[in-house]
């Protein structure tokens, strides 16, 4: 089957809490997980949380983690994978290199070479502050600190998405308007992580690593195998593994605040030596509905 690509840019019109495991402190990114409960949480309110759950599930559409773009340039995550360099002498270029969390795509090729460059090593997407809050009981009021990261002018997050068809995009494009509203992350009653989207243009050498064939495939969002793809994606895998958790935003689920099971999972930027489907995975744990992790993906040839 034919799908297509495209590029979805977020222009932040507040701050952003996303979250890192520290209400003081705030992650830059996004991961498709959370996007994918934020979306089919407004999917829920307009009555369509089946047919977005079966086009995910069945792969008619999928999403990437965000990742940063930087006046019209976009970044992709560093490879899980070894890689030598031109000159493994020059200490001052291979620590820059190693503190690397983001190419250029434009970059990305060269990096893979191991040629070294200077262009996007030492990046700036924004800065991070913290705000104070006021916690209110009946006994007392006490005060805690939220972490926010402001993306700078210019700068902003985007998505890759593969679609089956324009209808589908549609679909995409009306939870997006409710989502941008609403907005993505934590403390959106805050006013936090508001947004308004557009499509990216130049996409031709990103849509060129996505279509290729490599030596490895590295995937662009936090995944898990399905249980009988696991043996054979392990073999010559070069990744890292991430606790994905949270507590459940439905106030139908439980009577109190209750958490989502832990799953672990491939981190973005994992590579194998063959892709993998992945799967949406039930992370309910004694509540009143199933919850939903995403843990698909897409890839680049590497």
């Amino acid at each position: 089957m034919e799908y297509e690509y495209a590029v979805i840019e977020f222009k932040f019109s507040t701050g952003v809490h996303f979250g890192n495991g520290l209400l003081n402190n705030s992650s830059e990114i996004f991961h498709a997980d959370s996007l994918f409960s934020a979306l089919y949480i407004e999917s829920m309110k307009a009555g369509i949380e089946d047919k977005f759950f079966d086009l995910v599930k069945s792969g008619k559409l999928l999403f990437s983690n965000a990742f940063p773009y930087k006046d019209g340039v976009y970044y992709l995550p560093k490879p899980i994978l070894y890689i030598k360099r031109d000159d493994e002498n020059i200490s001052s270029e291979r620590k820059k290199f190693k503190k690397i969390k983001y190419i250029p795509v434009d970059l990305f090729d060269i990096y893979l070479k191991g040629k070294y460059f200077t262009d996007g090593v030492e990046l700036d997407f924004g800065e991070f502050e913290s705000v104070t809050k006021v916690s209110i009981s009946a006994d007392e009021t006490l005060p805690y600190q939220v972490g926010i990261f402001k993306f700078s002018e210019n700068c902003g997050l985007y998505i890759i998405i593969r679609y089956e068809n324009e209808d589908v995009k549609y679909m995409l494009e009306d939870l997006l308007i409710s989502l941008g509203l609403t907005g993505i992350g934590g403390k959106k009653t805050s006013g936090l992580g508001k947004f308004d989207f557009k499509y990216g243009r130049d996409i031709q050498d990103l849509t060129k690593l996505l279509e290729r064939s490599g030596a490895y495939y590295m995937s662009l969002s936090d995944a898990l195998p399905m249980k009988d793809e696991l043996d054979e994606v392990m073999i010559n895998a070069s990744y890292l593994l991430e606790k994905r958790s949270g507590f459940v935003a439905s106030e139908k689920y439980a009577d109190e605040y209750r958490k989502k099971r832990d799953l672990f999972v491939f981190s973005a930027g994992s590579c194998f030596k063959q892709k993998f489907k992945g799967d949406i995975y039930d992370v309910s744990d004694g509540g009143s509905h199933p919850v939903y992790r995403y843990a698909k993906t897409l890839f680049v040839g590497v």
